[in-house]
């Protein structure tokens, strides 16, 4: 049996129109804030993703190069982990950043943040992700 690295997402502010932010955790430990659509009964490339257990696969992005694919995600697919700093910058997808800047409804330092995600996992085809929501 492989056991597959774990990340977890663990959301900490339902913004509503300014999306859903969270917390990425890699081997329990804090990485960086997470930034998704707000939560939309699942509609493809408009909600978040539904809280649960995923696997990643790493893929090859003609837009974002590099990254992961959340799979098994129902009637969506195409979601991945990339960079931007709205909510308008993801149809679905997760944003990373270093930080939450509730000022103005954002995540900061994406693009460096997105490429320390994607070099720290570099090593691992294959991933498990847990998304869970802090107030549930």
């Amino acid at each position: 049996m492989i056991i597959l690295p774990h990340i977890e997402i663990i959301r900490v502010e339902d913004a509503f129109s300014e999306g859903m932010f969270g917390n990425l955790l890699i081997a329990t430990r804090y990485f960086c804030a997470t930034l998704e659509p707000p939560e939309f009964d699942n509609k493809k490339n408009f909600a978040c993703i539904p809280t649960g257990q995923y696997e990643c696969v790493r893929i090859m992005s003609q837009r974002f190069g590099t990254t992961y694919e959340i799979l098994h995600i129902p009637n969506r697919d195409m979601v991945r982990f990339h960079s931007g700093f709205k909510v308008q910058d993801t149809k679905g997808c997760v944003c990373l950043g270093q930080y939450i800047d509730r000022d103005t409804a954002s995540i900061r330092n994406s693009k460096a943040t997105f490429t320390k995600f994607k070099n720290t996992l570099v090593s691992y085809p294959r991933l498990r992700l847990t998304i869970k929501e802090v107030w549930a």
